[in-house]
């Protein structure tokens, strides 16, 4: 997606302003870290690369495409640090990004809770159709339509072994690929997607009467219990792909945002989706 025009370059100070009128830091939860985490914000802005983690081979990237900021979902810093010396993985970030000129802004759970936000991308993908609900909405929000996961239907009823098969088709490979809890014969309906880890919303999938549920990091205890107890049959997909969809719409949101401010010709920035596999795990191995 690229929009060129003989307009003035953004500010990065603009660019971050364009972006949180969508993704506004306010609702990040308490715990979270999101913003920007280095660059100048008086900078010029042509390039933005958006990609899932803060990690060497996205710098990589960004630094040959000559990216002018990085756009993460996960935080850098999510952990309070007492230096950034460049001998250590994160700080060794932080001077690349610097040397380059290049900034980096993360949306964490501020972009989770959004809607449209990380979960909604994520149902959309998988085969989700028609109104979604979240599946833990934000107390905050009086039109009920942000929060945390979101629940929909497919647009025709097929069985879990058919849409695992789908969900694994539609996210980015990875090693680990896609696991599945439950009767691979059931049928499949009513749907929840939680983009990233959604340990903590298996009690909530359970009371939506969902067929399914579709998020990332399930443990292996919460999950026997859980599928003991006749809950909705389980789909566990790297964390990384789940998330990953979201970048097309945030970065589209970002351009948008950007021509609202100075006229539909505005939006004189060049975005790229990282495709670069950022998942944890390299290869999985299995007994033959």
């Amino acid at each position: 997606m690229a929009v060129s025009t003989q307009t003035q370059n953004h500010r990065l100070a603009d660019v971050i302003a364009a972006f949180e009128e969508v993704y506004p830091p306010g609702w990040a939860a308490s715990w979270d870290a999101v913003g920007l985490v280095c660059g100048d914000p008086a900078q010029s802005v042509e390039r933005v690369l958006f990609a899932v983690d803060p990690v060497s081979a996205v710098v990589d990237e960004a630094v040959e495409w000559g990216a002018d900021l990085v756009l993460t979902h996960h935080p850098l810093m999510l952990r309070g640090v007492t230096g950034v010396a460049a001998d250590t993985p994160k700080g060794r970030v932080v001077h690349r990004l610097i040397r380059a000129g290049t900034a980096l802004y993360t949306a964490h759970t501020n972009a989770d809770t959004a809607a449209p936000g990380v979960s909604d991308a994520l149902a959309r993908t998988v085969g989700l159709t028609g109104d979604l609900s979240p599946l833990e909405p934000d107390p905050t929000d009086p039109g009920g339509r942000r929060g945390i996961g979101r629940v929909g239907a497919l647009d025709r009823p097929m069985v879990l072994r058919d849409f695992a098969d789908r969900v694994a088709q539609a996210l980015p490979a990875t090693a680990a690929g896609v696991r599945v809890a439950g009767d691979l014969n059931r049928q499949v309906t009513r749907v929840a997607v939680s983009g990233g880890a959604g340990d903590s919303l298996l009690g909530a999938a359970r009371a939506a009467g969902v067929d399914v549920f579709v998020t990332s990091d399930l443990r292996h205890h919460p999950s026997s219990e859980f599928v003991e107890a006749g809950g909705p049959a389980l789909v566990d997909t790297a964390h990384f792909a789940s998330e990953w969809p979201w970048l097309a719409e945030g970065a589209s949101h970002l351009v948008d945002a950007l021509a609202r401010r100075r006229g539909p010709d505005g939006a004189n920035v060049e975005v790229r989706v990282s495709t670069t596999v950022t998942d944890a795990w390299s290869r999985a191995f299995s007994r033959d």
